[in-house]
C-alpha cells in the first residue's frame, strides 16, 4: 500500500477544496473589477 494513504492530512473531499478556492478567486477579482469601476465613474 502506498505510504501516504496511511497518513493523509486532510480528510476533506477535493471537490468542496476545489470550488472554495474558484469561489475565493472569483471574489477576488470581482472586487477588484468593482474597484476599477468605481474610480471610473468617480472620474467622470
Amino acid at each position: 500500500m502506498n505510504e501516504f494513504k496511511k497518513d493523509i492530512q486532510s480528510k476533506t473531499n477535493d471537490v468542496i477544496d476545489s470550488g472554495i478556492g474558484f469561489v475565493a478567486s472569483f471574489v477576488f477579482f470581482f472586487v477588484i473589477f468593482g474597484i476599477g469601476v468605481l474610480f471610473s465613474v468617480i472620474g467622470q
